[in-house]
């Protein structure tokens, strides 16, 4: 019997560049992601139940404010429940009053002063701290820093009274920085600036102080504008904590020309004042807030994903 002979095999061309990729061979499929399993995969009814879960949701966190906006809106007099719910007849003659009065727009300007310097001086405290503690070398740094970032835990009502005791020796009751300076030393706001400037890279310090900066023009021209998001997360958490804070201005500013917006509201209430105008109170109190955020949505985002990563 003759042998056979076997052809030999064509060589393979590798794929160019512009021949684009090999095709795929049928039978064979391109590599995907894994699937969840099949027990783990959302059915119709999951997906339905939780759609009405995060809807209930929804509307028990928005109740409250649509209560307060409505009931703010209703004309002065008895309030019944749900009927005054409803908004047949609105009237802003509340806002009217609340805003004509005498002390609110005093009020008002108190809790501005009192929330944008504590705001500005926090952040600015802060951030020189976080840079010094996460890129200086100093004796004691480490110990330092971790005594300081051990207030966090000490209650403050305890060292309420103490400050406060200072602050009266020295002669700040019913005065602006004697509401203000306390609350500038904000542990959580050094700690989160100096994780966030652990992770800058050594060598653009380097390379500014090769050029010739300084310390100052360094923080100034280049960890600055590096802190965009978290200085716009940290801000805005400071102003909400600063202008919702109800305790130590209430002792500090004993008289009513010092009182903030949410002092002056809760005094409201001692005083017979008509329902809908403590509400429109709240309301006026509400609207920067809100804004405030709206305004800082974007750089607050950025923080807290930018957070999520370096953690």
């Amino acid at each position: 019997m003759a042998p056979t002979t076997q052809a030999p095999a064509a060589p393979v061309e590798p794929p160019s560049a512009t021949t684009g990729p090999a095709p795929v061979r049928p039978g064979r499929r391109r590599a995907t992601a894994p699937e969840a399993p099949a027990g783990l995969r959302p059915t119709r009814t999951g997906k339905l139940v939780r759609a009405v879960l995060l809807a209930l949701a929804s509307v028990a966190t928005l109740f409250p404010f649509y209560a307060m906006v409505v009931l703010s809106l209703h004309p002065q007099g008895a309030v019944e429940l749900p009927g005054s719910l409803f908004p047949w007849r609105l009237t802003g003659e509340a806002y009217t009053e609340v805003l004509g009065a005498r002390d609110v727009p005093r009020w008002l300007f108190n809790t501005v002063v009192y929330s944008l310097v504590s705001v500005v001086g926090v952040l600015l405290l802060a951030s020189l701290a976080g840079y010094a503690f996460a890129k200086k070398r100093f004796p004691g740094r480490e110990t330092m820093f971790w005594s300081f970032l051990s207030m966090v835990m000490v209650p403050y009502h305890v060292t309420m009274i103490p400050t406060f005791i200072l602050i009266s020796k020295l002669g700040g009751v019913d005065t602006y920085w004697g509401l203000i300076v306390p609350t500038l030393a904000n542990a959580q706001a050094v700690f989160l600036m100096r994780q966030f400037i652990l992770g800058l890279p050594d060598e653009i310090f380097e390379a500014a102080r090769l050029d010739g900066c300084g310390e100052l023009q360094i923080f100034f021209r280049i960890v600055l504008p590096l802190l965009k998001p978290v200085l716009a997360t940290l801000g805005t958490f400071v102003f909400l904590w600063h202008w919702n804070d109800f305790l130590w201005p209430l002792i500090v500013g004993q008289s009513a020309e010092m009182r903030t917006l949410t002092v002056g509201i809760a005094s409201l209430q001692q005083e017979q004042v008509p329902l809908n105008q403590v509400l429109a109170g709240s309301v006026i109190a509400f609207v920067p807030i809100f804004s405030a955020y709206l305004v800082g949505q974007r750089y607050f985002t950025e923080g807290v994903v930018g957070s999520a990563v370096k953690g």
